[in-house]
């Protein structure tokens, strides 16, 4: 990532990669959350989802496509500001171990600050991985639904248990997007490192 690159750039490049990546792949984890948190047959009774298949089959014959972006908003309002934290985070978390300006960093302390930015996103994305996840568990297009959309749910869980019932998980958010965001950031720079060693722009 180049220092002298404008931040709103960064923020806007990466918001809209961010929003191109849910649209693409929300129908997926949907489809994941649900094969996740489907509950055990009973003795005499079948699986509610045989597999991938089967549920994304279910899913649309009951609901409609639409079924299958259940809980988008969350993410979707989230990718942007998250992107911009995540990029900030970073940037922080380099300035924190060069000891001098021009320092070349090893993919190691990459990796560190890549981490470090892991820590400043879970701030933004543990809230929404709840909202998201509750929402999509919803199913049926004509049963009762207990959430409204994205801001019922959030004002559910706050009267429910206050702030703690929203942040329900950041320990778990945090063990996964710590690592993956150094993960994240250390192959970012070494793949930008690789292509400008061989000449491409």
């Amino acid at each position: 990532m180049s220092e002298k690159s404008s931040p709103v750039k960064y923020f806007l490049s990466g918001g809209f990669g961010g929003v191109c990546t849910v649209l693409s792949g929300h129908p997926m984890d949907t489809i994941k959350v649900r094969l996740q948190t489907m509950p055990l047959p009973k003795p005499g009774e079948t699986v509610l989802y045989k597999g991938t298949w089967d549920c994304f089959k279910k899913t649309v014959q009951l609901e409609g496509f639409r079924g299958l972006y259940k809980g988008m908003s969350a993410p979707l309002t989230g990718v942007a500001p998250i992107f911009a934290i995540s990029f900030f985070g970073f940037g922080l978390g380099k300035k924190l171990i060069k000891s001098e300006e021009d320092q070349v960093l090893t993919k190691s302390e990459l990796f560190a600050a890549g981490a470090f930015s892991g820590v400043f996103t879970t701030s933004i994305m543990a809230p929404g991985e709840r909202i998201k996840c509750l929402l999509q568990i919803q199913q049926g297009a004509n049963a009762p639904q207990k959430y409204k959309g994205m801001v019922d749910c959030a004002r559910q869980l706050y009267a429910e248990g206050g702030i703690r019932s929203i942040y329900k998980g950041s320990v778990a958010t945090i063990l996964r997007d710590v690592p993956a965001s150094g993960m994240y950031f250390m192959t970012y720079e070494w793949i930008k490192e690789v292509l400008v060693t061989r000449g491409c722009k």
